[in-house]
């Protein structure tokens, strides 16, 4: 490049696609199950979290590409220039060769659970005694629950279930074909379990209804049959606008979406003859109103999130094949003193899932119990649907606390519990809003004040992760709980200005989004740039789920330029593109998958030597920092300021699952001379480490069904 020439950082060159880049964090995923450090029914596990990431893309990101392709064709996505069309035919070539892949790790597993007796396997290898049970349950327990749909002149094409496995059925007799659909009920488990002697057999209920299928066609010859599975779009558009009542708009929209437009078909094509099929397929194409792309013809069982099923079943007879247990470890710091005690004369910082969630939990719980409490509140994003948190809750208020709890009603696939338990806690006499008009509301602050020997005091926890306490156990999130006048203050003002009519508040130590948080970071950017030119010590080090605002991958983009090292931790989507010469050259991207989700926001800004550090609930994706209500919040005392610094230097270390991303946007794994380092290892070590002769106050033993709960609720973020 030369040296007079400017280069243009809106260059598409410059940018990775978003949804292509998701793709590459899924393939992550699918990876992890090929990696023999991770006990074999783990890695059925990611197989399966792979294909429960893969329905919600196509639910949402692939079904909104769809939409945008029919009602606004000639819009462009800001990075890449790309219009939905490019966009959506990009996707397709590149998910028909992970999906490919991703079952090709599947065989590769079933061979190795073979090694160990385990079979996925069909009737074939049964004995005749274990085929007479098999007959005899699908009799009992599945005939029953299955409807078969014929579809003629006079019964037209049925509506199909979102993410429902069906049979589709050709039928003949004297010389007449018909069609017939049935759909299977998804509450049928997945996989029958038999032991013999020292096998482990799983059977497929899918196969054994397709096997057994010729008993709902009494007086016709069945000529073929094919299993397929239709995807359908989640991401309806909510029109808030005129909503007068929006819990009862969001319930109507959860009606709705059910009956979403489809976007995905996929066919199990395992003995289908391929003339036969063809024409099947495509008068299912026509039907559904999709496109050849939209079709995966796979030669497997369809929905492999069932893994998670199959790894329940198998993982008490085969322990050493899943992870030790792990118990996160209550804080030494609270071993002889309650939450509020310890805060009120020092700030207490957690790491979840390494240190117990239990704490927070304390501190709702404990506020709602005191008689000195006088008033709680809360935002609710997410939480478990047997919440201690929201228990607490209700709680207070009976005990005549003022609670005031937001419950997001839009976060996505949660609405409906969150919409019951919105309804639980207004019949218990909270103040439930539901935030600002068209924001959705993601920031994770709960504000408790007290008064103590006649003096008022305020409470704050501010987190990076949602008040969940089941997926406190999977998500490696911050807390910081404090007592500091300053962040109360702006918690008390930050809760007016979501209840109430006011502008956004001019805020202490709190940056909220929309707007304040990219500010506030593009400043500090453009500090180390400064700092780069007058001292040479620029650095920036960032954590997150996504990078995705041009306008941030713009700035730092600048900052390479300038000389300034930036390390970048991103999970998953990254439409930076590092190591481009004479454009970002200083930066470095990994990303880690793992045992646990990585799910903290941390943000580290060298400044000369006076390290800015802030903790939050937003990612740098334009919906964050434009379009949601988030919180960063700085990280001031000295103590926990160089734990969050010895936390992001260990991520950068890690050489065994970390990847990093190359200028082709391709993705390698680490290899250097070092020694090994696993960070969620170490941090799991560590955490033993600390208090060896303390028991964890409660049980969080992440061995207990957690792939369930991570297939439930994913990455949604």
């Amino acid at each position: 490049m030369a040296e007079h020439t400017v280069p243009d950082l809106d260059n598409p060159d410059y940018y990775e696609n978003r949804e292509i880049s998701w793709l590459s964090f899924n393939l992550h995923v699918i990876k992890e199950a090929e990696d023999p450090l991770n006990p074999l029914l783990e890695r059925l596990g990611f197989i399966a979290i792979g294909s429960s990431n893969l329905d919600e893309f196509m639910m949402v990101r692939v079904a909104g590409l769809q939409d945008q392709r029919r009602y606004d064709p000639k819009a462009r996505d800001t990075k890449k220039q790309w219009s939905a069309d490019q966009q959506l035919e990009a996707i397709a070539d590149k998910n028909h060769q992970l999906v490919a892949y991703q079952y090709h790790v599947f065989d590769r597993l079933v061979a190795e659970c073979q090694e160990h007796n385990i079979y996925f396997a069909d009737d074939k290898i049964l004995s005749e005694a274990d085929r007479i049970k098999l007959k005899r349950y699908f009799s009992e327990e599945i005939y029953p629950t299955l409807t078969p749909l014929g579809v003629d002149a006079y019964r037209p094409f049925p509506n199909l279930g979102n993410k429902i496995t069906n049979v589709f059925v050709n039928l003949e007799r004297n010389g007449e074909e018909e069609i017939a659909i049935v759909p299977i009920p998804p509450l049928v488990e997945r996989y029958f379990y038999l032991q013999d002697k020292d096998k482990h057999i799983l059977i497929d209920v899918y196969d054994v209804i397709e096997h057994f299928i010729t008993a709902l066609f009494d007086g016709y010859t069945v000529t073929s049959t094919f299993l397929f599975r239709v995807t359908r779009n989640a991401d309806m558009a909510l029109n808030e606008e005129g909503a007068e009542d929006l819990l009862v708009s969001i319930e109507d929209f959860l009606i709705k979406r059910k009956k979403g437009q489809a976007v995905r078909l996929e066919i199990d094509t395992r003995n289908c003859e391929q003339e036969l099929l063809a024409k099947d397929v495509k008068w299912l194409v026509q039907n559904l109103e999709i496109t050849p792309r939209d079709v995966y013809l796979i030669n497997g069982p369809l929905d492999l999130t069932a893994l998670n099923e199959a790894k329940d079943k198998l993982e008490r007879a085969f322990p050493k094949l899943t992870y030790k247990p792990f118990h996160s470890v209550y804080p030494p710091e609270l071993k002889n003193m309650g939450v509020f005690d310890y805060i009120k004369t020092s700030d207490l910082f957690l790491f979840h899932p390494y240190d117990s969630f239990q704490p927070v939990v304390d501190f709702i719980s404990e506020a709602a119990d005191d008689p000195d409490t006088i008033a709680i509140k809360q935002t609710l994003y997410r939480v478990s649907s047997d919440s201690p948190i929201i228990k607490a809750l209700i709680r207070g208020a009976e005990k005549g606390k003022q609670v005031t709890v937001l419950v997001e009603l839009k976060a996505r696939f949660d609405e409906q519990n969150n919409v019951e338990w919105a309804k639980q806690l207004e019949e218990a006499g909270c103040q439930v809003i539901y935030g600002k008009n068209m924001l959705k509301t993601h920031s994770k602050i709960a504000l408790v004040i007290k008064r103590e020997h006649g003096v008022l005091h305020r409470y704050v926890h501010l987190g990076t992760g949602n008040y969940n306490d089941k997926t406190a156990k999977m998500y490696t999130d911050k807390s910081l709980l404090t007592s500091d006048p300053d962040i109360t203050e702006d918690a008390t003002n930050f809760f007016n200005y979501l209840s109430g009519y006011s502008d956004q508040p001019d805020y202490h130590k709190l940056f909220v989004s929309p707007d304040n948080i990219r500010i506030n970071y593009l400043n500090a950017i453009d500090r180390e740039i400064k700092n780069q030119k007058q001292f040479g010590n620029g650095h920036i080090i960032a954590k997150m789920n996504s990078l995705t605002s041009k306008g941030i991958i713009k700035a730092f983009y600048r900052a390479s330029q300038a000389g300034v090292k930036i390390d970048l931790i991103v999970r998953g989507i990254c439409c930076l593109v590092p190591g481009i010469e004479g454009i970002s050259d200083n930066i470095h991207v990994i990303s880690l998958v793992g045992r646990f989700l990585e799910h903290s926001r941390v943000y580290y800004f060298y400044n000369n030597g006076d390290t800015d550090i802030y903790l939050s609930s937003a990612d740098l994706m334009t919906r964050n920092l434009d379009h949601r209500v988030e919180i960063a919040f700085p990280v001031e005392n000295a103590a926990i300021h160089q734990r969050v610094i010895d936390i992001l230097d260990t991520y950068l270390s890690d050489n065994v699952k970390a990847r990093y991303k190359k200028s082709d946007n391709s993705y390698d794994k680490v290899v250097n001379d070092s020694e090994p380092m696993n960070a969620q290892e170490f941090f799991m070590q560590r955490a033993k480490s600390r208090v060896p002769d303390i028991l964890p106050k409660a049980t969080d033993d992440t061995s207990e069904k957690w792939w369930r709960e991570l297939l439930n609720i994913g990455h949604r973020e």
